[in-house]
C-alpha cells in the first residue's frame, strides 16, 4: 500500500531562514509550523524533511553537528505529538554535480523507494524555486512556495500555490 507524504524543506519553511544553521540555540521554528504539521497529520499525510545542507561540504559545520540539530528537532516535533517520518539531506556543494542536491530529485526517489509514496497524492512545500523544480522532476505536482525563506519570483515560478508561510497550508492541503 502506497502513503501520501507532505515533503517540507527544512531552512525558511520549518525554522526561521540563518545563513548554514548549525546550533540548537539559533534554530527558530517557523510560527505555526507544530499546528500545520498536526492538521497535516490528521489528514493521514506522512511528513519528510528534504533539506540541502552545503554547510556540511563547505566544512562550515560536520555531518555529526547536522545530526544533533536533527535529532533535537525531531524531539521538539515528538513533544508536540508530531511524527517525522524521515529527515534526508544533501551535504554536497552545488559543484559536486550530485543526484541528490535540490533541484536534482534524489531525496524525493529514495523517499519513495524506501517508504513506497504516491507522488502524485504528495506535496512539497518550499521556500525556493530549486525545492519545486525537484518535486517535479519526481512526479510531485501538488506544490507550494512560502514566503517566509528566500526572496522568491512569482511571476516565473513552477509552484502551483504561494503562502506568507506554512502557517497557511491548510489553506490549500485539504481532505
Amino acid at each position: 500500500m502506497t502513503i501520501k507524504t507532505i515533503f517540507l524543506d527544512r531552512d525558511g519553511v520549518v525554522n526561521i531562514e540563518k545563513n548554514y544553521l548549525n546550533k540548537i540555540s539559533d534554530f527558530e521554528f517557523i510560527q505555526g509550523v507544530f499546528e500545520s504539521c498536526n492538521y497535516l497529520q490528521d489528514l493521514d499525510y506522512q511528513i519528510i524533511i528534504v533539506t540541502n545542507q552545503s554547510g556540511i561540504g563547505r566544512g562550515y559545520y560536520t555531518e555529526n553537528d547536522f545530526q544533533k540539530i536533527t535529532s533535537w528537532m525531531l524531539n521538539q516535533f515528538r513533544n508536540k505529538g508530531i511524527n517525522i517520518l524521515d529527515v534526508m539531506h544533501c551535504p554536497h556543494l552545488p559543484s559536486d554535480l550530485c543526484f541528490c542536491r535540490k533541484p536534482k530529485p534524489g531525496m524525493f526517489i529514495n523517499a519513495k523507494n524506501k517508504f513506497n509514496i504516491d507522488m502524485k497524492k504528495s506535496w512539497m512545500v518550499g521556500d525556493k524555486e530549486e525545492d519545486i523544480l525537484a518535486a517535479n522532476a519526481s512526479n510531485i505536482f501538488n506544490t507550494v512556495l512560502v514566503r517566509s525563506g528566500h526572496k522568491i519570483n512569482e511571476d516565473c515560478s513552477k509552484a502551483k500555490f504561494f503562502l506568507e508561510s506554512i502557517k497557511d497550508l491548510s489553506t490549500v492541503v485539504k481532505i
